[in-house]
Formats: C-alpha cells, sequence, structure tokens
C-alpha cells in the first residue's frame, strides 16, 4: 500500500537511536528515548496561502531532519512504524557534507 499525504504534512520514518553510550554502557529499551531524527519518506503537495496559492513544501524524499521530541502522530502503515507531522513541525535538515559522501 503506498500513502501520500495531504496538503502540507510529511511523513517521516525515525532513524535508530544509539544501543551503546560513548563509554560503552548497553542502554536498554525501557530506558531509551526515541531519536528526534528521521528519514522522510513521502511528502504532500503544499499548503494554500490567503489568496489561494500552492506554497509547495521544501522538504523532499530522502531529507534527514530534526523535529520536536512530542511532534507528530504515530502510525503504523505496511508493519512499519511511521510518523506524520506537518512540515512546519519540523525543525530543520541536516546536510551531510560532501566530503563525507564521498569518503563513504
Amino acid at each position: 500500500m503506498k500513502f501520500r499525504p495531504l496538503h502540507d504534512r510529511v511523513v517521516i520514518r525515525r532513524l535508530e537511536g544509539e544501543d551503546k553510550t560513548k563509554g560503552g554502557i548497553i542502554i536498554p529499551d525501557t530506558v531509551k528515548e526515541k531519536p528526534q531524527e528521521g528519514e522522510v519518506v513521502a511528502v504532500g503537495p503544499g499548503a494554500r496561502d490567503e489568496s489561494g496559492k500552492l506554497v509547495p513544501t521544501e522538504l523532499k524524499v530522502g531529507d534527514r531532519v530534526l523535529f520536536g521530541k512530542w511532534s507528530g502522530s504515530e502510525v503504523k502503515i505496511d508493519g512499519k512504524e511511521l510518523l506524520i507531522m506537518k512540515e512546519s513541525d519540523v525543525m530543520g535538515v541536516l546536510e551531510t557534507p560532501i566530503a563525507a559522501k564521498k569518503a563513504a
């Protein structure tokens, strides 16, 4: 099943959090915080402004983003846990430097 968000909503898949601290201590699932970083999976066409013109969303599929701890609504689609939120709930896009992409 495909899902297409409406208006200025985006669908985000949370990126997995760390299982260990920097000191090597393993963090159990019951204590682990949900990550506030994710990847955009789907994007709506945009919102309408006061004059009725479509304002396209700035996010695109594949962007790595940061969002608020309590942002969005958690849903399960095709067995995958996803978040649906408005574009305005996204705090920013994480841009990886070109040198890091070439090294990978």
